[in-house]
């Protein structure tokens, strides 16, 4: 299987990811999170939200959050200059419950 190349994905560039997950989890843990913004949903979810530096260390986010045993709902890439950078809602293809 072939992966085709992307010419809107700058690898050397950090991505804003938005990491939604089930559960409500205290603002305490942001540094755990390095520096992700926590934001506690209505629906009972978690939304992690933040620039990411590399695939490597989205696999670490990633790892932490099933450390803490809570189920992981989406992870969504979020493109600069977005509705959804600007605050105004969810990115596309976040999945709520």
């Amino acid at each position: 299987m072939r992966n085709k190349f992307n010419p809107k994905t700058d690898e050397s560039k950090p991505t804003l990811y938005k990491i939604r997950i089930k559960g409500h989890l205290d603002r305490e843990w942001t540094d755990w999170f390095e520096g992700l913004t926590i934001t506690l949903e209505e629906d009972g979810t978690t939304l992690l939200t933040g620039t990411v530096i590399d695939q490597a260390a989205l696999h670490g986010l990633l790892k932490k959050v099933r450390d803490l045993g809570m189920p992981l709902l989406s992870v969504c890439p979020v493109e600069p200059g977005s509705a959804t950078t600007r605050g105004t809602g969810q990115a596309d293809g976040d999945v709520k419950p």
